[in-house]
């Protein structure tokens, strides 16, 4: 089931999916990093007493990160267990993770955790949270991500969120879960195809393009309150909203005078300004890591390829000159590298372009490959593809070397975007 990408990106986009159950996703896991760190975590004391086991969601979450030999120990062990290093070092296992989990007497969770380095037998980190039964996996991700930093040394992504469209039976929902797929939450449920979310800088809000007023129209919406924004209700299709680095502003495609061209407005939707015009398609425009410039998909070289021009206008310059057919850019947190679709050979694969060299990745092995998202930490990008001609969400490293597939057991899920670091 593959759609014109290009027209999809200014929303004459029919999102036509079989049903799908509500589900949290299962995740699938291929591939390892270039190099692999063993690493060894106890069970943590008194965490079967948790609603939710805190050592197994960081052994998922590491293993899923494709950087990390997980040993199992078959111990447990608190935060204060007097630690053999020797012993440790010799079950091969660079470092050791111990903590504990418990019950407080408000009902919340006292989660406490250290991390060893067995090598030089030194202490490389720990810390302690409390969190209410409903926060002990983002506690986990927490810990993960702490683990993730001091040994890769980029911070970690786990706790984050995502945000992706799936469709039951004639309802769309706009759905938002933890990265690992995890705590599932509707942020939106709609007769009519929802497409384009994007996260906000913060966090707190998702723009997104909906048809529930019979054409596109982009709204902004407090995942908090519920409350949404109209930003763009215009004349013709309104679609493709992105945001600026500091959260101010959106660039949007809008056809309202005829041609789809690249706009920006306020995040309340005053202050409309275009920014492209030319006779041809404009669309999926994306703000640069520094908020200087704009990276948008054009056909004004006969095929669609990626541009990119200064907020203030002017001259744009093409970016992507292999292959006939490039659409969908989305900027490194870094402003490095640019991930986007291109088509060869008739398989529609994700690329990584160095913008600095020139030098192109494909990154992906699947061959119906859509809207890509990079994490937080530039480390992996999540997209959309088919697995079982169904509609499933991918996530591989930036190198190509690690990946995993989000599903659900029947049923479609589209449309991902990976949210920023949480505060």
């Amino acid at each position: 089931m593959m759609k014109n990408l290009f027209l999809r990106g200014f929303a004459v986009f029919a999102f036509c999916l079989s049903s799908v159950a509500q589900a949290q996703l299962r995740v699938e896991t291929s591939g390892v990093g270039a190099t692999q760190i063993p690493i060894a975590i106890a069970g943590f004391a008194d965490e079967t007493m948790a609603p939710q086991q805190v050592t197994a969601i960081i052994k998922a979450d590491l293993a899923r990160s494709g950087y990390f030999k997980i040993i199992d120990t078959g111990n447990t062990m608190s935060e204060t267990t007097s630690i053999n290093y020797g012993e440790w070092k010799a079950h091969g296992a660079d470092a050791l993770v111990i903590g504990s989990v418990q019950r407080l007497a408000d009902g919340r969770y006292d989660v406490r955790y250290r991390l060893l380095d067995t090598v030089k037998a030194a202490n490389l980190s720990g810390f302690g949270q409390v969190a209410g039964p409903d926060r002990l996996r983002v506690a986990a991700h927490k810990i993960a991500d702490d683990i993730y930093e001091k040994l890769i040394g980029v911070r970690g992504a786990f706790a984050t969120r995502i945000a992706y469209v799936t469709k039951s039976g004639n309802e769309y929902r706009l759905e938002v879960a933890d990265s690992d797929g995890e705590g599932t939450q509707v942020a939106l449920r709609s007769n009519e195809p929802i497409i384009s979310p994007a996260w906000s800088p913060d966090g707190t809000k998702v723009a997104y393009v909906s048809f529930e007023a019979k054409k596109p129209v982009v709204y902004v919406q407090d995942l908090t309150s519920r409350q949404r924004t109209v930003v763009a209700n215009h004349r013709g299709s309104n679609s493709a909203p992105s945001w600026s680095p500091d959260g101010s502003r959106l660039a949007l495609a809008l056809s309202r005078n005829g041609f789809t061209q690249v706009y920006i407005v306020n995040a309340d939707g005053s202050g409309l300004r275009q920014l492209t015009n030319t006779n041809g398609i404009e669309t999926e425009p994306q703000f640069s890591a520094d908020g200087q410039f704009i990276y948008f998909t054009s056909d004004r070289s006969g095929g669609p390829q990626i541009y990119r021009m200064s907020v203030n206008g002017g001259d744009a310059q093409r970016v992507t000159f292999s292959g006939g057919y490039n659409i969908s850019p989305r900027v490194a947190p870094d402003g490095k590298s640019l991930a986007y679709i291109s088509r060869r050979e008739g398989r529609f694969q994700l690329y990584i372009l160095d913008l600095q060299s020139g030098q192109e990745l494909r990154i992906s092995d699947t061959a119906k490959d859509e809207s890509p998202s990079f994490s937080p930490n530039g480390k992996y990008v999540m997209y959309a593809t088919e697995a079982g001609r169904r509609g499933a969400l991918a996530v591989v490293s930036v190198d190509g070397r690690v990946k995993h597939r989000l599903t659900t057991q029947t049923g479609d899920i589209r449309e991902p975007t990976w949210g920023p670091f949480m505060k």
